[in-house]
């Protein structure tokens, strides 16, 4: 039974105890300067040598205070009146400070101790410890205000993520409803043979899809491998009729792409392009590196028109990729699909930033 953790008012962040007793050398060393020209006239140095010890003892318990009332969560006005009473107090302690030194030293006083004094020449000290309340404030100021920024990031990161991973599991269900009435028609044309090979084609690469690590970018051979598991299951449905040319250099096999790209844009081209014909067709993947960009073409030679249902199918998965490539890259590529016009067939294009692929050290021994 998970026990509830007790709810605080604490604020979401805080800077490091240190940060502001730091900051508040500085001031210390501004009263120093301050106190310079009254260096040598009577006892100012010890006045003043006290006057800075206390100022720099207040630091720690201003500090405590000064978080303790923000984690109580009080009003701005109420907080403020709270630190100017007690950095008031801090400085007349600090006068009474004065005065018992110059009781206990003996030194002699141009007028007879009167209490009143106690509340005279607070100003150089009050003023020193409310700036010191004031800097402190602005940087926990920033240290939240960083936090929250950090926190607003993680969660547009996770949003990402997981919009990420709903558009690309949709890919499933749509390839699997597609493969299973392929294998359906196989059956019904009397074609066991096929449509024994296409269910363990089908168990082999949803086998691949299924395990793995929930990267959304892999290596170009990573996704060539998977593309070819899908082209072996249409292969078993299409025989001659499937003709397809890879073109890529090898070392764009390392180069990073998104993660079940390839395979829902060589779908669409196989379904809507080469399927329908009687004769066979031809699919031609070209893989190619311009400077730091990574190029993708695939070229379907299919001359007739789609079907409006087909178009508007094919679409989807398109506007799926499309959609991914937004989240992935945004701003950072280009995706075209349309009629191919010198070659007479259709042509779907891409254009992505060029990286190397980080390969699991789990997949690098699998592949071992």
């Amino acid at each position: 039974m998970a026990v509830a953790e007790p709810v605080t008012n604490r604020p979401s962040a805080e800077p490091p105890f240190w940060l502001p007793l730091l900051a508040g050398l500085p001031i210390g060393l501004c009263l120093v300067v301050m106190a310079l020209p009254a260096l040598g006239h009577g006892h100012a140095t010890a006045y003043r040598t006290l006057y800075l010890l206390a100022f720099l003892a207040w630091l720690p318990p201003l500090v405590a205070l000064q978080r303790g009332l923000w984690r109580r969560r009080l009003p701005i006005a109420l907080t403020a009146g709270v630190l100017l009473l007690a950095t008031y107090a801090m400085s007349v302690f600090n006068n009474l400070l004065g005065d018992l030194m110059a009781l206990s030293a003996g030194w002699t006083r141009t007028d007879e101790f009167r209490f009143t004094a106690l509340f005279n020449g607070l100003e150089s000290c009050w003023l020193a410890l409310i700036a010191f309340c004031a800097m402190h404030a602005v940087i926990a100021y920033y240290v939240e205000l960083k936090h929250e920024k950090q926190q607003r990031e993680q969660a547009h990161l996770l949003a990402r993520d997981a919009e990420l991973r709903a558009l690309r599991y949709q890919l499933h269900p749509h390839f699997l409803f597609n493969t299973l009435n392929a294998i359906s028609t196989l059956v019904t044309e009397e074609r066991g043979h096929d449509a024994r090979r296409m269910i363990n084609q089908l168990a082999e690469f949803l086998r691949a899809t299924l395990a793995g690590d929930n990267r959304h970018e892999v290596s170009v051979a990573e996704e060539i491998a998977l593309t070819e598991a899908y082209l072996e299951i249409e292969k078993a449905r299409l025989g001659e009729r499937l003709q397809v040319v890879w073109r890529i250099e090898a070392e764009l096999l390392h180069a990073a792409m998104p993660y079940l790209l390839l395979q829902p844009l060589v779908e669409n081209a196989i379904r809507h392009g080469i399927a329908p014909r009687a004769t066979a067709g031809r699919l031609d993947i070209h893989f190619s590196r311009r400077g730091d960009r990574l190029l993708l073409r695939l070229d379907n030679d299919v001359a007739a028109p789609l079907p409006e249902a087909s178009a508007r199918d094919g679409a989807v998965g398109q506007r799926n990729v499309a959609e991914r490539l937004a989240r992935l890259y945004p701003a950072d590529h280009h995706f075209q699909a349309g009629p191919c016009a010198d070659a007479g067939g259709y042509r779907v294009s891409l254009d992505l930033p060029f990286r190397v692929s980080v390969i699991p050290r789990a997949s690098t021994r699998e592949a071992a």
